[in-house]
């Protein structure tokens, strides 16, 4: 047998073991290659590089999964040719993408199952037969961002993060979600914000040195469109579905939602937000949960734009500049999730064609408790 049939047979028995790929995941997996391939036809050297990056990613994660459990076999084993019972009994493995946050060790009482999504269904919005179908919600794990020494750009899905200057520091902690909508409901979005582009109004803020609902460029700069027609249901649909696994993955305890707000921020050349947190007024108190999903135009004719999210409560006395914080990079089809009481700022967008359509996009809001 040759070493390649050995990898081959290697290969299927892995794939039918659903402790390293569950359904879902093979299921998305399939989902990223198809839509991949019928993007990328016309140049089969992207083809071959997108194939390549998504294979190193599985490879990282099957090899990962699979050497896991190859050791808790032989522990197993050890264990009960030694005679000595293991204390943590029988469990399976639970699936964990590669860079998603490990699941805790149990206690004595088992965790109870969450409770279901507290924003109440929806009808779901009708797709066209052939269009894309979008990745199964909670499909990929949410990924706990928590700071580390020093800022540097990770490779692939991890973000970058600021310095760290005490183990006791509070850290800021953020879910983020990659490929969130599909590639239809993505492109129909960026065609509804191009659309509306003259119905977008300058950013009002509710800022410490001005009244709620004012236009103040020392704090803020950008644009927002406060209709997000029907862009807005099928966000909060997708937001239903991960909501559990987003407020576990922020230590947050499940809530009942009263009401959620939703907005589309134009961020073009020169705009910016300084540090603030969305719930620091009375008019906004209510404000539990932010989530903020990134999109643009290809290529991206944008820089900065930075969510810096601070580590430290907010007080008038502080120098923003000094503190230690974890910075989520504008990135395509991506959303992040943090409580709206974190203290955070965008940093200042570069945009040298400062057209409408090149701008930083979001579809940012709020689920008010």
């Amino acid at each position: 047998m040759t070493a390649k049939q050995i990898l081959d047979a290697f290969s299927e028995t892995l794939m039918q073991d659903e402790r390293i790929l569950s359904p879902q995941e093979r299921e998305l997996l399939t989902n990223l290659l198809q839509n991949s391939k019928s993007v990328s036809s016309y140049n089969p050297d992207i083809q071959s590089a997108v194939s390549a990056a998504i294979a190193r990613s599985v490879g990282e994660t099957v090899a990962q999964r699979a050497f896991s459990l190859l050791g808790g076999s032989i522990v197993e084993r050890i264990l009960a040719h030694s005679g000595i019972a293991s204390q943590s009994g029988d469990r399976a493995h639970e699936p964990v993408i590669a860079g998603a946050p490990q699941p805790p060790t149990p206690g004595p009482a088992a965790p109870q199952p969450p409770t279901p999504s507290p924003l109440a269904p929806q009808p779901p919005t009708p797709r066209p037969a052939n269009a894309p179908q979008p990745p199964t919600p909670g499909a990929a794990r949410p990924r706990a961002t928590l700071p580390k020494q020093e800022v540097k750009q990770a490779l692939s899905n991890v973000n970058s993060v600021g310095v760290l200057e005490s183990p006791t520091t509070p850290q800021a902690r953020s879910v983020v979600l990659d490929e969130f909508l599909a590639p239809q409901e993505l492109n129909e979005l960026m065609r509804f914000v191009l659309e509306h582009e003259t119905e977008f109004q300058t950013s009002e803020v509710i800022s410490p040195s001005s009244e709620p609902g004012v236009v103040d460029y020392d704090h803020r700069r950008s644009r927002v469109f406060m209709d997000a027609g029907r862009h807005q249901e099928i966000i909060l649909d997708r937001i239903r579905g991960v909501l559990p696994q987003v407020l576990e993955g922020l230590g947050m305890e499940e809530f009942p939602v009263a009401r959620a707000e939703v907005q589309i921020t134009a961020s073009n050349d020169g705009d910016f937000f300084r540090a603030h947190s969305d719930d620091a007024d009375a008019t906004i108190a209510s404000r539990h949960l932010t989530f903020v999903y990134f999109f643009h135009r290809e290529p991206r004719q944008f820089e900065g734009g930075e969510l810096r999210l601070h580590d430290l409560p907010w007080t008038a006395e502080d120098q923003v500049r000094a503190r230690s914080y974890h910075a989520v990079s504008p990135r395509q089809n991506q959303i992040v999730f943090f409580p709206s009481s974190l203290l955070h700022e965008i940093t200042p967008v570069v945009c040298a064609s400062r057209a409408f359509a090149d701008s930083r996009f979001t579809l940012n809001g709020w689920l008010h408790k």
